[in-house]
């Protein structure tokens, strides 16, 4: 019998403490406005949850303090509510409503990158992107972010050591969730990433690009998709440059480098057959980096989708863009392809058949 409904003068139960949204300090207070006590064992129950992936036992604390940790564990959310399911170096996340993100682990010398996602599907219509055909059919929670790191690291024990958010979505069209999920990242007491293997890349939202450069850890480093060198190309592939086209970008970008003086800048191109590889366009993009310090440019060969409509360039052609820019002075890389056999590289990772379950939701 649920006495709570029959006597009104009883107070709704509190909720559980949910762990994955809260760095260590957040959960320490959340923990002592419960208990007005606690602090201590909050970070003892932080540190041993995301560094190890497991709960403190009993012994590691004080006989008197034994009761307050059992309420304060009580108290927790630590629930996986996410399934995970493998496909090579592609996982997919579902989630109880039904929809899905995917996350890449890319092998690296030392290590493995972690390719997070921040959205099912993503808004902004980039032309070479998979992701871009579904929409945005809904915002990733903090804790749904979190998790993909947690399940890697910890579940699956894959030696993390660096993170891109250049999965499904765009993350500055959530950005306050990627913002608290960086938090938790480099939260010394939890994960204990460094910043600077933290990598944000976005299409160029200018307004929130501003805010991330007020407000985020100058060690965070931030990519930005840039594809086309001059406003005509850019536009045709990024229908985001009709909003802050690429003198508003650059000159927010500026401002970014400007602000700190370990802001570093990474750019993205992708090479698309007779749209974005004329080598003319090699000399424009590179009038286009002139009065940026410490950038990186990244060429990425188009990878086909599932319904393509363009034709990733030569090898030859591809030599020669890349030649061709970096004859201009800049540091400038090829990205080789991983992951495309099983829908894993970039701008290839999205479910089409997502749409179907967010218009049935609508309908329903």
């Amino acid at each position: 019998m649920n006495t709570t409904l029959l006597n009104p003068n009883l107070a709704e139960p509190s909720p559980l403490i949910d762990l994955f949204s809260l760095t260590q300090k957040e959960y320490a207070d959340e923990v002592y406005k419960r208990f007005n006590k606690g602090k201590e064992i909050a970070l003892e129950i932080y540190s041993s949850w995301f560094k190890e992936g497991r709960k403190p036992d009993c012994a590691s604390v004080l006989p008197t303090a034994k009761t307050l940790f059992e309420k304060i564990l009580e108290a927790t959310d630590f629930s996986i509510p996410s399934s995970f399911k493998q496909h090579g170096s592609k996982w997919i996340q579902t989630f109880p409503d039904g929809l899905q993100t995917e996350s890449v682990e890319i092998a690296m010398e030392f290590g493995y990158t972690l390719c997070l996602s921040s959205q099912v599907g993503c808004k902004m219509g980039c032309a070479f992107c998979e992701t871009g055909r579904l929409g945005l059919i809904r915002n990733l929670s903090v804790k749904e972010i979190v998790l993909q790191l947690f399940y890697a690291k910890n579940l699956r024990k894959v030696p993390i050591r660096n993170l891109v958010f250049m999965g499904m979505g765009e993350p500055f069209d959530n950005y306050q969730a990627v913002k608290q999920a960086i938090a938790i990242f480099t939260d010394p007491y939890g994960f204990g990433l460094g910043p600077s293997r933290i990598t944000v890349s976005t299409s160029g939202l200018v307004d929130v690009l501003r805010q991330f450069t007020s407000e985020v850890d100058p060690r965070v480093k931030l990519a930005v998709s840039i594809n086309g060198s001059s406003n005509h190309v850019r536009s045709r592939v990024m229908p985001v440059n009709r909003r802050y086209d690429m003198d508003v970008l650059k000159s927010a970008l500026l401002d970014y480098q400007a602000s700190h003086p370990k802001r570093t800048l990474l750019f993205e191109y992708v090479l698309i057959e007779n749209v974005t590889d004329d080598v003319l366009m090699a000399d424009e993009l590179a009038a286009y980096c002139t009065g940026f310090t410490d950038l990186r440019i990244n060429l990425i060969p188009y990878n086909p989708q599932s319904r393509t409509r363009f034709v990733t360039p030569t090898k030859e052609a591809i030599q020669t863009f890349t030649d061709r820019l970096r004859s201009h002075g800049y540091r400038v890389y090829l990205r080789g392809t991983k992951g495309d056999k099983e829908m894993a590289a970039c701008g290839q990772l999205g479910n089409l058949g997502l749409r179907s379950i967010k218009i049935n939701s609508m309908l329903a």
